[in-house]
């Protein structure tokens, strides 16, 4: 008897169409708002990127665009940013938010415009608290995801690219064009990477699970980690490659299941090194990158070409269909949540009427 598809399943398989959508409105009916974002950007002296849950993963994906084209940012999760953060004169808030009315986005907003600064809200929900209080507003509405964040994640990714992009060099039409044809291809690949991750021994119940990145695969890293949470509802850990090599390698253990993404330019070879060390240690590792030696890992899910500092936009889609299987191999139902609230709206505990305290943005 066949399986029926979870909700999980069939929101990752509507992304390439949801993202293509979203390319092109940012580039055509989309483009006015990013301009204005963009400008204020260019005037402000001091610029903070932020976001909460999923969105604050869109968040990390982006900052290597600023960074590597030497237009600092201030990378801060917006909880954090909140308590613990002061907004100096001339401030440019980014602030990303799925719903627009996570506790921690509608406060911090608050918070900088309080003191004078601008605050430019890139979210999914045009009736969202973000999106009607933003200075310069960028609403990529879009059909929600069922639970787990999925085409919401990547679309405001996506959205917080583009204006990344736009600040540093460009983002036009013939950049979405680039894009799409990357993303056609990846929806091409789908039921490649079905077969493959089906037919893996990398799936199996009850054994810890790292997920390691670099520069703009980070942030899939860091989402992968939390739809494993949310997915399979078991702990799993991510962080940069280069800090699981200062210490947390000590926690290597024979059957451990490993994830990198192995970035497009940078440190390939010595991350398909550490790949086939962690293999010789009885780890089980699954590699995803453009190009990678089909040897190197015990399940190897190769990308079509992109930029590499776009990277992030498809490289998302193998690791989403990866925590959708091992949700079904673990037996766990991928398409509830037991604790948490589709949106955190108040601050409390995780129980009763602290339901809310869950990590979606």
């Amino acid at each position: 008897m066949e399986t029926q598809p979870t909700h999980f399943l069939r929101d990752i398989l509507r992304q390439p169409e949801t993202l293509r959508w979203t390319l092109e409105h940012l580039t055509e009916a989309g483009l006015e708002n990013v301009t204005r974002a963009r400008k204020a950007i260019c005037g402000s002296r001091n610029i903070y990127l932020t976001g909460i849950g999923s969105s604050w993963h869109a968040a990390l994906n982006v900052f290597p665009i600023f960074s590597e084209a030497a237009r600092p940012v201030n990378l801060v999760e917006a909880s954090e940013l909140l308590l613990f953060g002061r907004f100096p004169p001339e401030s440019t808030v980014i602030a990303i938010s799925r719903s627009g009315r996570s506790v921690e986005i509608v406060q911090l907003v608050e918070k900088a415009q309080r003191g004078g600064g601008k605050v430019i809200g890139i979210t999914n929900m045009p009736d969202g608290t973000l999106a009607k209080v933003a200075d310069f507003p960028i609403v990529v509405e879009i059909e929600l995801d069922h639970f787990i964040s999925v085409n919401t994640y990547s679309t405001l990714a996506a959205a917080a690219g583009a204006l990344a992009q736009s600040v540093v060099e460009k983002f036009d039409a013939e950049d979405a064009r680039e894009l799409v044809a990357a993303v056609n291809a990846a929806g091409q690949a789908i039921p490649g990477w079905q077969k493959q991750i089906a037919e893996s021994k990398w799936f199996v119940r009850n054994r810890p699970a790292y997920f390691l990145g670099r520069g703009p695969s980070l942030g899939t890293a860091q989402e992968t980690r939390l739809m494993w949470e949310e997915g399979t509802k078991s702990p799993a850990t991510a962080m940069g490659t280069g800090v699981f090599r200062h210490g947390p390698q000590e926690a290597v253990r024979e059957g451990m299941r490993i994830g990198i993404w192995i970035d497009a330019t940078k440190m390939r070879d010595q991350d398909i090194a550490t790949a086939r060390d962690l293999r010789k240690l009885g780890c089980s590792v699954m590699l995803i990158g453009q190009n990678v030696p089909e040897e190197a890992g015990d399940l190897v899910l190769q990308l079509p070409k992109i930029r590499g500092k776009w990277q992030f936009l498809i490289d998302c889609i193998p690791a989403q269909l990866a925590a959708e299987h091992q949700a079904r191999v673990s037996g766990a139902d991928s398409d509830s949540f037991r604790l948490c609230a589709f949106v955190v709206e108040d601050e409390a505990g995780l129980l009763g009427g602290a339901a809310d305290a869950g990590a979606k943005s």
